[in-house]
């Protein structure tokens, strides 16, 4: 029993170290000693055994305060790696990135189809593409995790169903046996909140709700740092709040979903309505939308006043302090972000503007892919709760 302890302690301890290095880049073993309050000679040993994994290196001299000069101890952020891996509704991504997060490498396929097989053969070739490319990670990618869009069960490393994708128990632990690495499955917008809270505008906030705008809507909802998923894993399924009784049909089966008034999907297909022209992105109707057009507009404010009644609902019931909206409407916050805040706090009686701050995504569509690719790295060192 004490062994276990021990090695519990040495294993804490050094997961604790590579995170203060993580942070800090550089420090001497003194430094490190003092700000974790762990003995000079433990940090020693397992500054030692980093140096031998590779993870950090003697980087030459600090100033002596008086006596030997002490070594400089320095962090590799390119000495372990971790594939974040998403699904898109015709596309599959993956990225290779290091400890940072910082993207290495960046790879897409086209799905032709939607179903079971489309999906797994193109996410291996993705993963086997970045192995070919990247002789250097093998033996040092830490995990590859997935941003998905719906339900996951981590325990059984499956999609259990992802209604806007009509796909059903997907299941990946094929994946884990095939590469021989560690898998990690996530909800598309639980890995957007990582991703912000980590990388992001709402990096090292605590409270905060990040709102995943894609082909449906999700939300991560992180409380003191730590992620709230409810009973069953199945919290965050925002888009399926009812703000319309018996309003438009959803996937789901329901009918007056807030996905299906605030989507991207709901605002292409709202184009389309009061205008009769096909459009595949949210862009083109911005731009029009930014060059005065009648129809954008009109389009526009219905869609930012849906928006708001969803996102006020959040605010009511969770009172967080901050809410963050991802997706590519991020790349548009000049268009939305006051617009909606004012539909959020005007004539509201329970809050006012600033009490909890609306905040437009730094990371864009890339959220959820790095997101998922911080999972690894996470558990693997603990540089932050999931």
């Amino acid at each position: 029993m004490q062994v276990i302890e021990n090695s519990d302690i040495k294993t804490n301890n050094k997961k604790r170290i590579i995170k203060l290095l993580a942070k800090e880049r550089e420090l001497t073993k003194l430094e490190i000693s003092r700000k974790l309050d762990i003995s000079v000679p433990t940090v020693t040993t397992i500054v030692g055994e980093l140096i031998e994994e590779g993870m950090v290196l003697e980087a030459g001299m600090a100033t002596s305060t008086g006596g030997r000069k002490p070594v400089i101890i320095r962090f590799l952020p390119n000495s372990r790696f971790s594939i974040g891996l998403e699904l898109g509704k015709e596309y599959a991504r993956a990225v290779l990135t290091d400890l940072d997060g910082k993207i290495i490498e960046d790879k897409r396929k086209a799905l032709d189809v939607i179903n079971e097989d489309e999906v797994l053969d193109k996410m291996k070739c993705l993963i086997k593409e970045m192995f070919e490319s990247n002789e250097n990670i093998n033996g040092k990618l830490l995990g590859i995790g997935f941003s998905l869009p719906g339900i996951v069960n981590e325990a059984e490393l499956k999609l259990e169903i992802a209604t806007n994708f009509k796909l059903k128990n997907l299941y990946f632990k094929e994946f884990q046996d095939y590469f021989n690495v560690p898998i990690y499955l996530e909800n598309e917008a639980n890995a957007g909140a990582l991703g912000e809270s980590k990388l992001g505008v709402a990096k090292d906030l605590t409270n905060l709700i990040y709102v995943s705008i894609t082909e449906g809507v999700g939300a991560g909802i992180l409380i003191n740092e730590s992620m709230y998923k409810g009973k069953g894993m199945r919290a965050g399924e925002i888009g399926h709040m009812t703000i319309y009784k018996n309003g438009r049909a959803c996937n789901c089966g329901k009918r007056g979903c807030f996905e299906t008034y605030a989507s991207n999907r709901a605002l292409i297909n709202d184009y389309y309505e009061v205008t009769n022209i096909k459009t595949s992105n949210i862009g083109e109707i911005i731009e029009k939308f930014q060059r005065g057009d009648s129809s954008a507009a009109k389009v526009i404010e219905a869609y930012i006043e849906d928006l708001a009644e969803g996102i006020g609902n959040l605010n009511f019931i969770f009172n967080p302090d901050y809410i963050v909206i991802g997706g590519e409407i991020s790349k548009y916050s000049e268009v939305f972000q006051s617009k909606l805040v004012a539909k959020i706090f005007n004539n509201n009686q329970f809050y006012n503007e600033g009490d909890v701050e609306i905040l437009f995504s730094a990371l864009g569509s890339d959220s959820n892919i790095l997101g998922a690719a911080l999972i690894p790295i996470l558990k693997n060192f603990g540089f932050g709760k999931i």
